[in-house]
Parts: C-alpha cells; structure tokens; sequence
C-alpha cells in the first residue's frame, strides 16, 4: 500500500510502498500498538507512518557522533 506522509521537519510529501493492509493501520488507529498492529514492518517502516519522518530525514536532523 502506498503511504504518503508529510514531514515534520522539511514539509516535503513523501510516499512509500508499505506491506501493510488496511486492516493493520484501522487497528493502530483504534489504538493497538503499532508494533503489534504491524509486527512485519521495519522499525523505520513504522516511524514512516506515524511520523512522515524518513531514515535519510533523521540521519540528517540527527548525525552520528
């Protein structure tokens, strides 16, 4: 499923093709935990949909030290 999110820290619409059902975001919106509403997704898979926020997005606000 395509997600299309804007980002918080850049404003700029990204969209990501996402292996989630419909099924599994209804369930996180009615207030499972993602993890366990989306237990096959990647950990930044899942920030994606919450936040909008893209790796390269947090690479970039938070490099390494």
């Amino acid at each position: 499923m395509q997600i299309v999110r804007k980002s918080p820290f850049t404003n700029v619409v990204h969209a990501w093709d996402i292996n989630v059902t419909q099924a599994q975001i209804d369930d996180w919106q009615s207030g499972t935990l993602i993890q366990k509403a989306m237990p096959n997704l990647t950990a930044d898979e899942r920030e994606f949909i919450k936040t909008g926020i893209t790796p390269d997005e947090w690479a970039n606000m938070l490099p390494a030290e």
